[in-house]
């Protein structure tokens, strides 16, 4: 299982190809960050020019809107440049909203792309305005439906921004979810914040000679300000009024992932998490989640942490594992990777396949938590889902 924060992923030319990137192989039982290999691209850049790269369309009955909030904790410095004064977060809000017609949100802007493909040594094969071009179907400022929905927290995996969980926030808003995901600061390889400015990953740097704990349990911090910003008497967001404060959950890939137990063990607002494919640094208390839900999605391979943590967990839960995954299968990835024709083959699941497990199992895990839904997915092994074991 490989769940690595920062430099984990391979670049996707080559025998290990991925277009966004994949877990290396690591020897530790808990995974720990290594460079990512650099290898010479393959394909001409002209094969991808003319590529239009689409998200899956989202599975719910909702049209889906979107805003973006710029958030600023005055009470706390960033604590990987002190320097730079208050920390600060982007918010992707994704939301039910009523039909209708306009252009569709930005999967990230061309300078993000450009960081991330570059950090890859990527640049040269696939052109920054190729992924940064990919279609989404949220619509900025639509017009938000009529009710409460519960609210879900998403948090990105080390050196990636929260685009990479586009289709998992689409389809989650899609079924009656609103969706907050983060972006934190110097902890991706290029965010755009206000200013014209694109941040950079200072912490990839500073991170393995703090621990990756302490990556964990700022996050955790982060979303604790977050959810007092959206849930508050004068709330950030204009439209607050969907939230329903009593259900909220959480989910995160990677050291995303091992944020939500952290945050889920020092905030009780948060009822149920998911971690896809993160290590837990941050081991979970001993004392438990005060038996809130919890499910673990990950590769085939144990990780030593949630062998170690699983005990703790002492709520319902789940532990499964997908067969023929990697570590950003349970991003948009593999999705964008298929239609490129890049998919790396000691990952033989595809891209279709990938979203998914993702989607159907993340939604089920809320429906049942959230909403008080019946889901027989969760249940046990499913004849549609082959790939996935019931781990535990």
């Amino acid at each position: 299982m490989n769940r690595l924060p920062r430099g984990a992923t391979a670049a996707l030319l080559g025998l290990s190809l991925a277009l966004l990137g994949t877990g290396a192989a690591m020897a530790a039982p808990i995974h720990t960050p290594t460079p990512a290999p650099t290898l010479a691209p393959t394909l001409a850049p002209t094969q991808n020019d003319q590529v239009r790269l689409e998200l899956p369309r989202p599975t719910g009955q909702s049209a889906i809107g979107r805003d973006t909030l710029h958030l600023i904790d005055k009470t706390r410095p960033d604590p990987w440049v002190p320097e730079a004064g208050a920390r600060e977060l982007m918010v992707s809000l994704y939301y039910p909203a009523r039909p209708g017609h306009g252009r569709t949100a930005p999967y990230m802007t061309t300078g993000e792309a450009r960081a991330f493909l570059e950090d890859r040594d990527l640049a040269d094969a696939v052109p920054a305005e190729t992924l940064s071009g990919t279609r989404t179907h949220a619509r900025p400022g639509a017009r938000p439906a009529q009710g409460k929905f519960p609210l879900v927290v998403l948090s990105p995996g080390f050196s990636v921004n929260r685009s990479t969980l586009t289709l998992l926030a689409e389809e989650l808003a899609s079924h009656g979810y609103v969706v907050a995901s983060v972006d934190h600061a110097y902890e991706s390889v290029g965010t755009a914040f206000p200013g014209n400015r694109l941040l950079t990953c200072v912490a990839c740097e500073k991170a393995p000679e703090v621990g990756y704990k302490t990556v964990a349990a700022g996050r955790a911090k982060d979303v604790s300000f977050l959810l007092d910003r959206l849930t508050s008497r004068h709330s950030a967001w204009r439209h607050a009024e969907l939230i329903d404060r009593t259900r909220i959950g959480m989910a995160g890939h990677s050291i995303g992932g091992a944020s939500t137990a952290s945050t889920m063990a020092g905030d009780q607002r948060v009822r149920a998490g998911v971690n896809l494919d993160g290590s837990l640094f941050d081991p979970v208390p001993a004392s438990g989640l005060d038996g809130r839900p919890f499910m673990l999605l990950g590769t085939e391979e144990d990780d030593a942490s949630w062998v170690r943590d699983w005990p703790h967990l002492d709520g319902w839960k789940r532990w499964l594992a997908v067969k023929g995954s990697g570590h950003f299968t349970f991003t948009d990835t593999p999705v964008l990777a298929d239609q490129l024709g890049l998919l790396p083959p000691e990952e033989p699941l595809s891209g279709e396949q990938s979203q998914r497990i993702t989607r159907r199992y993340v939604t089920a895990f809320f429906d049942l938590h959230l909403k008080g839904a019946s889901r027989p997915l969760l249940d046990g092994p499913s004849p549609e889902f082959p790939e996935v074991l019931f781990h535990k």
